[in-house]
């Protein structure tokens, strides 16, 4: 007799890469962000600053250390995300397409509690949005980044970005964007457990 069945527990949800680099991009963002708010402090854009019991490195040049510690880790971590993403076609299969129609469907349910989960491998139109809106988030944060670190070695980007303050602006705001995405993916993690336990052990 032929067992030809294949137990549902067994199907693959997230492949080890995947796994590995959501794993190392979850710790590059929170040396990344902890960090950066010691720097901020240092020269706030804001009437206000962050507490220093939730940053990182001491003082500016040990936040400025972890910073470019973490901003190595971030954009080689992403660099290799997004080339395996495309490289395999899983881009397209997991985000494409987008239906704006759907999107806002799909987020109507969300806000209502019934935004069904039944199957962890494929996306709603809110993750397929939130995912993207997070990538190109995570983008202008580097770009902005380099205008900061190397404003004189860049100067291209420098310009479309509208100067050095405009980028300071923008790598705060994609900063905020990325933070208050974690937050929501927490959120979202508490009521759906499953989601943790299949990037933790891939089924």
């Amino acid at each position: 007799m032929s067992m030809s069945m294949t137990p549902e527990k067994s199907v693959v949800i997230h492949p080890l890469w995947l796994r590995i680099t959501h794993w190392l991009n979850a710790l590059a963002m929170l040396i990344m962000v902890t960090s950066g708010w010691r720097i901020y402090n240092a020269s706030p854009l804001f009437n206000f600053r962050f507490m220093n019991e939730l940053t990182l490195g001491g003082w500016l040049g040990g936040a400025l250390q972890w910073h470019f510690a973490g901003m190595w880790l971030f954009g080689i971590n992403g660099l290799l995300y997004l080339l395996v993403n495309l490289c395999s076609g899983r881009f397209k299969r997991k985000f494409w397409p987008l239906s704006p129609r759907q999107f806002f469907a799909d987020m109507w349910a969300a806000l209502r509690g019934k935004l069904q989960h039944a199957d962890l491998r494929h996306y709603n139109m809110v993750q397929r949005g939130m995912y993207l809106f997070v990538i190109v988030a995570s983008i202008m944060m580097v770009v902005s980044g380099l205008v900061m670190w190397k404003s004189v070695q860049f100067p291209l980007l420098r310009t479309l970005l509208g100067g050095y303050e405009t980028a300071r602006y923008i790598h705060f705001f994609a900063m905020t964007a990325l933070v208050g995405f974690v937050a929501i993916h927490l959120i979202m993690v508490a009521l759906v457990p499953r989601t943790l336990l299949a990037m933790l052990r891939g089924r």
